[in-house]
């Protein structure tokens, strides 16, 4: 089920959304700022500014090194130094550790205060457990700068059919004796994260589409900017989509990062109206209500 929702808690500011199991709370407007916070998986997704109630979040995860994604980072870290919370864990893409590490370093000299976190740099491809039976991994997207999306994998073992009615000593048995076939390993894909990107990137990682929740960048939503406009851009407009929609098998599809040049209100007549049936149901507009962006 695709539900939008909105948020008393900081309500001028932090807009919330449901897209299947997940809530996405933050803001984005392409340029200015983005920052996702997506509380069932304990993650916040760059961090275009620095929002008090995303600071303690488990894990953080940059896209790419332009200002309205990693503004608000030095911002976030201070607080979790308020607040007593652990060391915070970044994942960035490899080549811009460097540029990050110095950033820090830049705002810890400021404020004569070292801003704790651990940089884990990462390459497409590369995948890595974040707790239980979650896992990440990291794909490439195309942008003029070093850039990465997410996608979140869950992992379960099940127990073959054959071995079902099997008493639990039977089943710890077989397992110790490494006996083929116990347990089957079944995967789910189920929430990817892509900002910042030519539309390619649904080539070059046709698993988005199948993602459970696809949440996407789509600057350009009408004729007031071209499709040409924007891939020189290395962005994504509305009616990409609308000419990709037969591959979409995603449950839901957050659609974020558009440019402030288009209103909130404008954006979703623009959604409700280009998209075709079958795709247009599945679609959430993360944007605030009313007619203007926050800021």
């Amino acid at each position: 089920m695709v539900r939008a929702a909105r948020s008393d808690y900081g309500a001028r500011v932090i807009t919330e959304v449901r897209a299947g199991p997940y809530t996405l709370r933050g803001v984005s407007v392409g340029g200015v700022y983005t920052t996702l916070h997506v509380p069932e998986l304990d993650v916040v997704l760059d961090a275009g500014l620095t929002l008090r109630s995303f600071a303690t979040a488990g894990r953080y995860f940059l896209s790419h090194g332009h200002l309205d994604h990693v503004a608000g980072l030095a911002g976030l870290l201070n607080i979790r130094g308020l607040v007593g919370a652990k060391r915070a864990r970044i994942h960035l893409p490899a080549e811009i550790e460097g540029a990050v590490r110095d950033l820090l370093r830049a705002h810890g000299s400021l404020a004569r205060a070292e801003l704790d976190a651990e940089l884990l740099p990462m390459l497409p491809g590369e995948e890595i457990p974040i707790g239980g039976s979650m896992f990440v991994r990291a794909l490439r997207t195309h942008h003029p700068v070093p850039s990465l999306g997410y996608q979140f994998i869950r992992r379960v073992a099940r127990l073959r059919p054959e071995h079902h009615g099997k008493a639990p000593g039977e089943i710890a048995r077989l397992r110790r004796e490494g006996g083929p076939g116990v347990f089957d390993e079944h995967e789910s894909l189920e929430l990817a994260y892509v900002t910042d990107t030519l539309s390619r990137v649904l080539e070059t990682t046709p698993s988005l589409l199948e993602s459970r929740v696809l949440v996407l960048e789509c600057t350009f939503v009408d004729a007031t900017r071209s499709v040409e406009d924007a891939r020189r851009k290395a962005h994504l407009h509305l009616d990409e989509l609308v000419a990709l929609a037969p591959g979409f098998q995603n449950e839901a599809i957050v659609l974020m990062h558009f440019g402030q040049g288009a209103s909130p209100d404008r954006v979703r007549e623009a959604v409700k109206s280009r998209l075709p049936e079958g795709l247009r149901e599945r679609v959430v507009v993360f944007a605030p209500e009313g007619d203007r962006w926050f800021g």
